[in-house]
């Protein structure tokens, strides 16, 4: 028990060192002057007369002290796991050592989950996202595998308990899906998310091959930051194209009695957006342009990150429509991400939305 006890002491160094680097990661002392700053201008004369800017500086305000909470949390859980351990060696305790241990494995989850936050230092990785995902080439079989990876994404968004809005979808001609479109809220859903964006293949032995035939499909996606409402993003609608159609598949009583589908194209850039899952045209013309916007900036910051890539000398460029994984059922079973390296042999774990380890090896190569 004694060389146990020991080796938690080990590990519970190496957390408070995981947690001190994480903090000046997030900058704390950054975190708690602007904190104290945004303070003093709420108690400022005539703070409330302006409500756009006082809503901002609350939800500002609660973003901040949630981070510093969690924070301080986890410095008290190491000095908890601490007061354990002594209390363990002390009274030669094996229950209280065993307990101790189950406390020191949760919190070095968390101080991991912690570390991985710190990675998001992007101007939108705290927004949340809207993401599209469209059958490739392959007929039947690609629109199954896109319907897979709906599920997988939505899975994976049970997991961290991030809301999924379904926005736009179109079945597949005999199975599966052609499109879908949907909007995923939570802390930091952009952040995680936009390690997925690009094209997904998969090799398998189709079930819809009579021949039992191997089969490669395809399937993109594309991740959108949702912006802030007081985010400035100026679109000419002289440069974009409205068309509105009857939506399709359930949808209650408006569905397929008006013309309330809203699809817009953004004729400079070729962006193509489209909604028909609110109750009213204007309410899908209010999500089509959110819609736009969020993936105008995405477009931005793409551009931005090719050119960051030239300029490091970059081998290889992470950009839509790459290759960025893929998905073998048979004759083997592995999942492997084409830019960082990381694999998994666990085929149902993935595709029922276990997609962590992957992210996190984005998000330290990057």
């Amino acid at each position: 028990m004694i060389l146990e006890l020991e080796q938690y002491k080990i590990k519970l160094d190496e957390q408070r060192a995981k947690l001190a680097e994480a903090g000046d990661g997030m900058h704390i002392d950054l975190i708690e002057r602007e904190l104290m700053e945004l303070k003093e201008e709420m108690n400022a004369p005539g703070f409330w007369d302006d409500l756009e800017r006082s809503t901002a500086v609350n939800r500002r305000i609660s973003f901040l002290e949630s981070k510093l909470k969690h924070y301080n949390a986890l410095l008290e859980q190491c000095d908890d796991v601490e007061t354990m351990i002594l209390l363990a060696e002390e009274e030669e305790d094996q229950s209280a050592a065993l307990e101790t241990g189950t406390q020191l494995d949760e919190l070095i989850e968390k101080v991991e989950e912690l570390a991985l936050e710190t990675l998001m230092r992007g101007d939108y990785d705290h927004c949340n996202a809207i993401l599209s995902l469209h059958a490739g080439a392959g007929g039947t079989e690609a629109q199954d595998w896109t319907q897979m990876l709906y599920r997988m994404y939505t899975r994976y968004c049970e997991r961290k308990g991030f809301k999924v809005r379904l926005l736009d979808y179109l079945d597949g001609d005999e199975a599966g899906t052609k499109s879908v479109t949907f909007e995923v809220s939570g802390e930091n859903v952009y952040g995680y998310l936009r390690s997925e964006k690009g094209v997904h293949r998969l090799v398998r032995i189709s079930p819809f091959d009579s021949n039992a035939r191997r089969h490669t499909s395809f399937s993109s996606l594309d991740v959108a930051p949702v912006l802030e409402e007081e985010a400035n993003v100026v679109i000419n609608m002289e440069e974009v194209r409205v068309d509105t159609y009857r939506a399709t598949g359930a949808g209650g009583q408006h569905v397929n009695k008006t013309d309330s589908a809203v699809r817009m194209t953004h004729i400079p850039t070729g962006i193509v957006v489209s909604c028909q899952n609110e109750r009213s045209q204007v309410q899908n013309r209010e999500t089509c342009m959110k819609m736009l916007k969020s993936k105008l900036v995405e477009l931005q910051e793409r551009e931005k990150e090719e050119k960051m890539a030239d300029i490091k000398g970059a081998m290889k460029k992470i950009e839509w429509g790459s290759q960025i994984r893929s998905y073998v059922f048979q004759p083997y079973t592995m999942v492997k991400d084409h830019r960082t390296g990381f694999e998994s042999g666990n085929i149902p774990d993935v595709m029922d939305g276990n997609l962590d380890g992957f992210i996190t090896a984005y998000l330290k190569m990057q």
